[in-house]
């Protein structure tokens, strides 16, 4: 009887340890990555204005866009006068949808766009276009 709760415990141990469960990538706040986002406006950089600095804002865990009102977002990142791009910083890996609002003072109007956005990568530094338009 001891052998077989021994052999029991043995196979039950190694079962709990050999099935660790895949984390899944949730996105949001709190993690380690960090997503250089540059506004582009027909290829040409979008850079931020001291007036008016580029602002890219983040719905989690979807691929869809949330439409055109910044309420709709979770969280916005706005980038540092004089820069081509705005810092994600503190992103955890998942689902995103990231809209890009800027000013291109080359025609003198606002410009916007957006596109869904997916990683696994959990650290580090991503850099990523964003195509914005009139």
């Amino acid at each position: 009887m001891n052998k077989f709760i021994l052999l029991a415990t043995l196979y039950f141990s190694a079962v709990l340890f050999a099935c660790k469960k895949e984390e899944k990538c949730s996105a949001g706040k709190g993690g380690s990555l960090t997503i250089s986002a540059f506004p582009q406006h027909h290829g040409r950089a979008i850079y931020n204005l001291p007036n008016y600095p580029d602002t890219i804002y983040v719905k989690y865990n979807t691929q869809e866009s949330a439409g055109f009102s910044p309420v709709n977002y979770d969280t916005y990142f706005v980038g540092n006068s004089g820069e081509d791009h705005v810092h994600l910083e503190g992103l955890k890996c998942g689902d995103y949808y990231f809209l890009g609002a800027g000013y291109d003072s080359t025609i003198n109007q606002r410009v916007v766009g957006g596109m869904p956005f997916s990683t696994d990568q959990k650290e580090g530094g991503i850099d990523l276009n964003i195509a914005v338009t009139e």
